[in-house]
């Protein structure tokens, strides 16, 4: 199996052609799929990835253990039937019945980081896809920290953030509330440095977005605010996001620990949105 590369943007972003995931990946070509994902700094795009479920989970798994659904969670009747591994994200409905969460993901969010050990990759597989529209912007967090003066970046050092899931509560999460999921809630907090260091690539990254970090508890609520917000838009600038323009059969994988990414949900005139995602389990932030 003969691979092509191609940098999709000076920010994240590689594209894969010429694999076929609906073939056993062994340990040599993943290593090698492993390495140009450490290369992309936290994007790799897998182009025409023709998988069932199955196979979904099977590649899924080779980057670690995966995170199944609960079905009586929240979010637990979006998870594909007989799949928990596979989250589905959609605006589809059948005879009125949603096929997967609509308008996930839309703010700037690293998948999870409000647990203490967050998701550590996701794999999104666009199973059906609007004529226009449905894109995904991911920002590169290395990047982000790089273009920060030494200064400021003395000043985040040892800085730690709460990541709260209730942070996205008036937003996205608000509709699927509901009296008996309110203990999710309150269990679904982590405090995380502000500065990780990727584990494997050995770079610092920032690691705090929009949806899920509160504030930063060793300063002022002023302090904090402003700090954050500054963090928040020097993140998203043009420069440090590569948006990601979908077609059919794409799995995407991106790496939670130095990416944030945001879907957006501007496409719903055109037609359906349907999606299966993995999410691999992570470790907790250093």
């Amino acid at each position: 199996m003969s691979l092509n590369y191609r940098r999709l943007s000076p920010a994240c972003g590689i594209e894969v052609t010429g694999l076929d995931l609906s073939q056993p990946v062994g340990d040599n070509l993943f290593s090698e799929l492993h390495d140009a994902w450490m290369k992309s700094d936290g994007v790799l795009v897998l182009r025409e990835q023709n998988v069932t479920p199955e196979q979904h989970i099977a590649f899924s798994r080779k980057f670690g253990d995966l995170q199944a659904g609960d079905p009586n969670s929240m979010l637990g009747r979006y998870y594909l039937p007989g799949y928990p591994e596979i989250y589905r994200v959609s605006n589809k409905k059948i005879d009125g019945v949603a096929q997967g969460r609509e308008d996930a993901g839309t703010y700037w969010h690293s998948d999870g980081s409000w647990q203490k050990e967050p998701s550590m990759a996701s794999l999104l597989h666009a199973l059906e896809i609007p004529p226009a529209g449905g894109d995904t912007m991911f920002a590169d967090m290395y990047r982000a920290y790089e273009a920060l003066s030494d200064r400021m970046k003395a000043f985040l050092d040892g800085l730690h953030a709460i990541h709260d899931r209730a942070a996205a509560a008036a937003t996205s999460y608000a509709k699927e509330f509901n009296g008996g999921h309110q203990a999710e809630l309150a269990d679904s907090k982590a405090s995380h440095p502000i500065v990780r260091t990727h584990p494997e690539s050995g770079r610092k990254a920032l690691f705090v977005n929009r949806g899920f970090t509160s504030h930063i508890p060793d300063l002022t609520p002023t302090e904090s605010d402003a700090v954050l917000q500054f963090l928040f838009a020097h993140c998203t600038t043009p420069d440090m996001v590569y948006r990601h323009n979908w077609r059919l059969h794409d799995i995407v994988v991106w790496d939670n620990r130095c990416t944030m990414h945001f879907a957006v949900a501007d496409y719903k005139a055109m037609g359906d949105r349907y999606m299966h995602r993995t999410t691999v389990q992570g470790d907790r932030p250093h």
